[in-house]
């Protein structure tokens, strides 16, 4: 199962604008860029995330695509924990052609606390 229709990130304009004007994040192995839509509207929409990965990582389809399940599986699972109203763009960094879900849900968790984006009561226990 993907992402849900309104946490996905689709148009290119929208990837363009995370990637000038986000904040950037960095682990050993993926990159993720923040940018806040809170002050747009009263009313928060859902956080939206979108995953970017190069061909430089793999030139089979089939890999990179992998590696994308992956990642929206591990987004998935921590969707009730991250505060609404922000745009996300993930990409995966230099020759990671092999991780599995584990990895990846670790990986998203420390770059979701280190960029703020969870609710502050998650904080404080561990994920």
């Amino acid at each position: 199962m993907g992402l849900p229709k309104a946490h996905r990130l689709k148009k290119p304009k929208d990837f363009q604008a995370v990637y000038k004007r986000g904040q950037h994040y960095k682990s050993s192995h993926l990159l993720m860029r923040v940018l806040s839509r809170k002050h747009q509207t009263m009313i928060p929409s859902p956080t939206q995330f979108g995953i970017s990965i190069s061909q430089k990582i793999s030139k089979k389809a089939v890999v990179r695509n992998r590696l994308k399940r992956q990642i929206k599986a591990a987004i998935c699972s921590l969707l009730p924990i991250i505060s609404p109203g922000l745009e996300v763009v993930i990409t995966v960094r230099h020759s990671q052609r092999e991780c599995n879900y584990e990895y990846f849900l670790r990986e998203l968790k420390q770059l979701f606390i280190k960029s703020n984006i969870v609710y502050e009561h998650t904080r404080e226990y561990p994920l």
